[in-house]
């Protein structure tokens, strides 16, 4: 009887610690999460539970224009990472300005509703329980979504002087995942607040 010999075929590619950027990003993303977690849990809890009025369905509108831009943004952000990649300069800074256009529309929706509840409205963090709830909910969201305009604004300015080159693609795709977390909360945000808060 005879034997056939048994052979792998296995490259010996040496395994690569993941960047560190990236796990450290992870890292935030998780412990931003757990924050957001705790904020929806707390919005969902005290629905309907407010003394005084008004309510949400009196009051808030559905922001679809505002929502429409800043989930586009998601869209823009990669082709903004691809455009360095490729070492395209001009689709890079093109499509970084765009996500920061959208992103920047999307605050002023936001800026735009709140003055309007507060001064139209007459509707502040202490009204009531709802108040309290949206203001900081929606507030922490739309921090965030300051802090990564701030962020993507600083690359824009180093880029436009030519600072910004394909060997930083790695910083800057950690710097979108930031940025498509923030889109990704924007959907939860939307969907407990403006559609089953109702």
């Amino acid at each position: 009887m005879t034997t056939i010999p048994f052979t792998f075929d296995v490259k010996d590619d040496p395994w690569e610690l993941p960047y560190r950027g990236s796990v450290g990003m992870w890292c935030l993303i998780t412990a931003e999460s757990a924050m957001f977690l705790i904020f929806v849990v707390a919005y969902i809890y005290y629905i309907g539970k407010s003394l005084s009025g008004p309510t949400p369905r009196e009051i808030l509108k559905l922001p679809i224009f505002g929502t429409i831009c800043l989930l586009s943004s998601s869209l823009t952000i990669h082709l903004s990472v691809d455009g360095l990649k490729k070492r395209s300069r001009l689709s890079f800074i093109g499509w970084l300005a765009g996500t920061i256009l959208l992103g920047g529309i999307f605050l002023l929706g936001t800026a735009r509703e709140w003055l309007d509840l507060i001064y139209k409205q007459n509707f502040t963090i202490h009204t009531s329980l709802f108040g309290t709830t949206f203001y900081s909910l929606v507030g922490l969201h739309a921090t965030h979504v300051l802090i990564g305009l701030l962020m993507l604004s600083v690359v824009l300015i180093l880029g436009l002087f030519g600072l910004v080159g394909e060997d930083q693609t790695d910083h800057f795709h950690t710097l979108s995942m930031y940025w498509h977390f923030v889109d990704a909360v924007w959907v939860v945000v939307l969907t407990v607040v403006y559609i089953v808060g109702r």
